[in-house]
């Protein structure tokens, strides 16, 4: 078991010699020092849980060396020494994140009161730390797995801006991560310790978009019973994430503006102006500049939310991270769902390269999921996979083969989107038009399904 190391900093060789035995006595690695500037020295070297330290000392003093150790090591729990006549000073160092005060003379009740109390707290502290990093990553099965030139890029541009407070916008097909790359460069900044608030702007109604990000005061409206904060106050001091913000309605757009460019706004019915502090990260699977030459998409806005572009790969264009990713969400849903399958053999691992993965990363994890439920023990052959796997894996290859490329060329966009339009109409017909139905056929969920329809004014 890891031994606790307390830290003592007491010019009196008396009080320093009688606390580094008592603790000692209590089975804690002690290191004493004589004032806070060898502190300083020695605090960069090991990994003290605790440091009690005197307020009246040569060269720095408690106050000083209780500012040093706040800025480079905030988790470190201070106790700290102080006369009675000094007792102001004390609270006043408790003001500055000092855990607690003991007074001279020193007597041991008091001083192993107070280091277990500190202790405990640390270590509390520590748990809540340990388990909000569990939170954040409980969900993130594949990371960011980077096997391909193209996901390389991405993630070496998520490092270089993760740390700056420039706004980001993160384009992609549904399915490729974009939320999972906006979660990368929250938990990478230094607002990783506020809030991450989420908002889908193309699923929650228009309506109601808006108290929802800003707020709204008791009787702004019928049926605002009460006052309600909204997601921008919720985030200050973090990070607010605004996916597929294509769909937010020109309305709503000037009002984002304006709080992108004051930083402040006021709730639905209220007059009070409110200060807010967020990074914006926004996210869409829309053409945004094509929306813009549209005149459906603001162009001031486009540009004050397009500083960093981020644009992902869709998994279809990124066959080396498929393997790879596979066999992560493979080990991941073993462990949660407590099964015992060995892997996919060569075959079956080659049918999910070759598949086009219309759901991106989205539908592979959910794919081993369900294989791994189905599966429980031994290695998974190209007969456990679904048909659409077995049957349509390369099935893209063969339509492209069959393309004749003119001598005076073609448009490939033009010619993908027509591709994507016909099986978007074929599945609508043959599910006699209901669109969850539709949307079934082409391994798509329904909201996917919906916003393809409204790209190309289906």
């Amino acid at each position: 078991m890891k031994k606790i190391k307390i830290l003592i900093v007491e010019d009196n060789d008396l009080n320093r010699e009688n606390l580094t035995e008592l603790l000692s006595e209590n089975g804690y690695e002690v290191k004493a020092v004589s004032n806070g500037k060898e502190a300083i020295d020695v605090l960069p070297y090991d990994n003290y849980d605790l440091v009690i330290t005197d307020m009246k000392m040569p060269y720095v003093d408690g106050m000083q060396l209780l500012k040093f150790i706040k800025k480079g090591y905030p988790e470190k729990a201070v106790i700290m020494i102080t006369g009675y006549a000094s007792i102001k000073s004390a609270i006043n160092a408790m003001k500055m994140g000092a855990f607690d005060y003991i007074t001279k003379p020193l007597k041991k009740d008091v001083v192993d009161l107070a280091v277990a109390r500190a202790l405990s707290h640390a270590k509390l502290k520590d748990e809540n730390i340990a388990l909000r990093k569990h939170l954040e990553e409980k969900y993130d099965f594949g990371k960011l797995t980077a096997y391909s030139d193209s996901m390389k890029q991405v993630l070496e541009k998520i490092k270089k801006v993760a740390s700056s407070d420039s706004t980001i916008a993160i384009y992609g097909e549904s399915g490729t991560g974009k939320e999972l790359v906006a979660r990368a460069l929250h938990f990478n900044s230094k607002r990783k310790a506020r809030p991450l608030v989420t908002v889908n702007c193309g699923a929650i109604p228009e309506e109601l978009l808006e108290s929802e990000l800003f707020g709204h005061e008791k009787g702004a409206f019928t049926g605002a019973l009460r006052s309600r904060v909204g997601r921008f106050e919720l985030a200050h001091g973090g990070t607010i994430f605004l996916d597929e913000i294509g769909d937010m309605s020109p309305s709503l757009q000037v009002k984002l503006l304006r709080v992108i460019q004051e930083r402040r706004f006021e709730r639905i019915g209220g007059i009070k102006t409110i200060n807010v502090d967020v990074r914006i990260i926004t996210a869409t699977n829309q053409d945004l500049e094509k929306f813009v030459a549209e005149k459906r998409f603001r162009e001031d806005l486009f540009y004050r939310i397009n500083v960093i572009p981020i644009h992902l790969p869709p998994l279809r264009a990124r066959k080396t991270d498929i393997p790879a990713m596979a066999n992560i969400f493979l080990k991941t849903f073993n462990r949660l769902k407590e099964k015992n399958v060995d892997g996919l053999t060569p075959e079956a691992m080659n049918y999910l390269t070759n598949y086009h993965w219309p759901g991106n990363v989205r539908e592979l994890q959910n794919l081993i999921e369900m294989l791994v439920v189905m599966k429980e023990c031994g290695k998974i052959e190209v007969n456990d996979l679904p048909d659409k796997i077995r049957l349509n894996s390369g099935r893209v290859e063969g339509v492209i083969s069959d393309v004749e490329i003119a001598d005076e060329g073609l448009d490939l966009n033009e010619l993908i989107c027509q591709f994507e339009k016909d099986l978007l109409q074929k599945a609508l017909q043959k599910s006699g038009k209901i669109k969850t139905k539709a949307a079934k056929l082409l391994n798509l969920n329904r909201t996917t399904f919906v916003e393809k329809l409204k790209r190309y004014k289906m």
